[in-house]
């Protein structure tokens, strides 16, 4: 069994145009248009109807969104000199200093990443042990929290404010005040 694929010609929107210019010019058009031969078999040689504007099945160019091109190609010289431009060069970082808790490598205006990462951490304990402590979201009470450490006690300041004891020693970077 041999399958046929018959596509409609673009003849006849080809014709209909140029008739239309043609007729312009000399008032009628020539009786002349080309013609497409296929081998089938005879039920595909009845001759296809022409189709209206409405019915006429969309162009695959219809849905190519159409973009502005360039006219003129930009040479080597210009790209070179738009890439190395000195403004979008990474500039040269001359505030880099050392942590003194760590060493590692920090901007000196900011706290070093590493000792950043073990706050983060205590402080993350120090909430669990709030939240625990608490019980739930909203029971929180509005007083200050103090957090003391394995031999520290409460300070005369420190009365009415809630307490967390952790069961370590003080980091050097967690302040008593």
């Amino acid at each position: 069994m041999a399958a046929v694929l018959v596509l409609p010609s673009p003849w006849p929107k080809i014709r209909g145009f140029l008739r239309g210019w043609l007729g312009l010019f000399r008032g009628q058009s020539p009786p002349w248009a080309p013609a497409l031969a296929v081998q089938g078999p005879a039920s595909l040689l009845e001759p296809m109807e022409e189709k209206d504007g409405s019915d006429e099945t969309p162009s695959f160019l219809d849905n190519v969104f159409w973009m502005a091109v360039p006219k003129k190609r930009r040479t080597i010289e210009v790209n070179r000199c738009r890439r190395r431009n000195p403004n979008k060069l990474l500039k040269v970082k001359r505030n880099i200093d050392y942590c003194p808790k760590c060493g590692h490598a920090k901007l000196k205006h900011l706290l070093c990443g590493y000792c950043y990462k073990k706050i983060r951490h205590e402080s993350s304990i120090i909430k669990a042990q709030i939240k625990a402590q608490e019980g739930g979201p909203h029971r929180a009470p509005t007083v200050e929290t103090v957090v003391l450490y394995t031999g520290e006690k409460p300070r005369e300041q420190d009365e009415g404010k809630r307490i967390i004891e952790r069961t370590r020693k003080r980091p050097s970077w967690f302040p008593l005040d």
